[in-house]
């Protein structure tokens, strides 16, 4: 049960970071006037998509850890 959540997990980090470099693109190829804002948005989104889902994996290998070693974990 375990490795299917670590799985999960692992498949909407990926998900988040294909997100961000969608709207990035959608921006990007934008022919508005407000494309630089655009941009803007799109590449702090990777930012922040590529943080969330590398602490959502040091979460999630932390807590399978704790499990493993049969120790209650630690909210």
């Amino acid at each position: 049960m375990i490795g299917l959540m670590q799985i999960m997990i692992y498949l909407f980090c990926i998900y988040l970071v294909y997100k961000g470099i969608e709207i990035f693109q959608i921006a990007y190829m934008s022919s508005n006037e407000k494309k630089q804002l655009g941009v803007h948005i799109g590449i702090v989104l990777i930012i922040i998509a590529v943080f969330v889902s590398g602490v959502a994996i040091y979460l999630t290998e932390d807590l399978v850890k704790d499990i493993s070693n049969k120790r209650i974990p630690n909210f």
